[in-house]
This record gives C-alpha cells, sequence and structure tokens, in this order.
C-alpha cells in the first residue's frame, strides 16, 4: 500500500465498493438502467433480457464504485434473487410505470423483498425508480409510489425517482440519492 493510499485511507476518502442489487420485474428496464448509468464507451447498444443475472462494475464517483447484480425479474428466476440479499449493501428497485396490470405483481415481490430476514432488519437504501416516463399510459411516480405503498417502509431510506432509461433522463438523481445514502452509512 503507497503512501497516497494510506493518507486517503486515513481521510477516509479511499475508493469505496458498493455490492447494489438491480430487482423488478422483467421488462421494466433494469438492464438499461445500468448500461445507461456506464460511462458511455462501455455501454452496449444492443439491450437483451437478463437470463439469470448478470455482474456490471463501474464508478460512480471518484471514491465509490458500484458493483451491480442485475437480476432477471422474469418470474422463473425470482426465487434467486434471495441469494444474493446478504451481499447487497443497497438496492434499485425498478417499475415500468406503463404496465398498470403488473403493479400488483410487483407490489408482491416488494413485500417479499422487504419481509425476507436477509433484508428486514437491516437499513440499506432503496431507490425506486418509475421508469418509462415516455410512454403515453405510464403513470406519475407519486402514482407508483402510491400503488406500492412505499409511505408504509419506515425502517429503510427510501427515494423515488421518475426515469426514462432509454434517454437517461433521472437516472443521475437517483445515482446521487443512492451516493448519499451510501456515504451517510460510512460517518
Amino acid at each position: 500500500m503507497g503512501l497516497f493510499d494510506k493518507l486517503a485511507g486515513w481521510l477516509g476518502l479511499k475508493k469505496k465498493e458498493v455490492h447494489v442489487l438491480c430487482l423488478g420485474l422483467d421488462n421494466s428496464g433494469k438492464t438499461t438502467i445500468i448500461n445507461k448509468l456506464k460511462p458511455s464507451n462501455a455501454q452496449t447498444q444492443d439491450i437483451v433480457p437478463t437470463i439469470g443475472f448478470s455482474i456490471e462494475k463501474f464508478k460512480t464517483s471518484r471514491y465509490l464504485s458500484f458493483t451491480v447484480f442485475d437480476m432477471s425479474g422474469q418470474g422463473r428466476y425470482r426465487n434467486l434473487w434471495e441469494h444474493y440479499y446478504k451481499e447487497g449493501q443497497a438496492i434499485i428497485f425498478v417499475i415500468d410505470s406503463s404496465d398498470k396490470l403488473r403493479m400488483v405483481v410487483a407490489k408482491e415481490e416488494l413485500d417479499t423483498l422487504l419481509n425476507h430476514p436477509d433484508i428486514k432488519h437491516r437499513r440499506l437504501p432503496i431507490l425506486f425508480f418509475a421508469n418509462k416516463m415516455d410512454l403515453r399510459d405510464a403513470i406519475s411516480s407519486v402514482k407508483v409510489s402510491q400503488l406500492l405503498s412505499l409511505e408504509n417502509i419506515k425502517d429503510k431510506p427510501w427515494h423515488i425517482c421518475a426515469s426514462d432509461a432509454l434517454k437517461g433522463e433521472g437516472l443521475q438523481d437517483g445515482v446521487d440519492w443512492l451516493q448519499d445514502q451510501i456515504q451517510a452509512m460510512k460517518t
């Protein structure tokens, strides 16, 4: 370890790697969001549905690096999510704001997540992206929040952002909030 690394560690400036779980139903835009959060030279042009899970690593700031576990939202893979809960230090939960029919399923999955023993008693920050706001049938992030009963989450910091992952709109606001929460957890 070099002198600068030691000095950065003493000053609390050492880069921190954070394990983030990216969850939500299939076709909600999880992979597109993660792709847009990566540096432009690392982004992929063609996004395909995630089978199982994928892992992406990227820096979000000078001192923070995210390892994001992009978990498939297909019904047959959702039971795999719980195997990664222990390692998760933050959660990004993506909702397709235009899919009113499956909002109930998204709420059930969220409730299952929040009541899991590896999550329930931990104060993990949860960032919700009410995605696909560009679509005509999309409902507002306030309405998504109401349908998911987010106001009942009292023991974890949470935030909801309206987003359009294809254009990248709303993503930086959410990541900034998540970074602030993670920094606050350090102190």
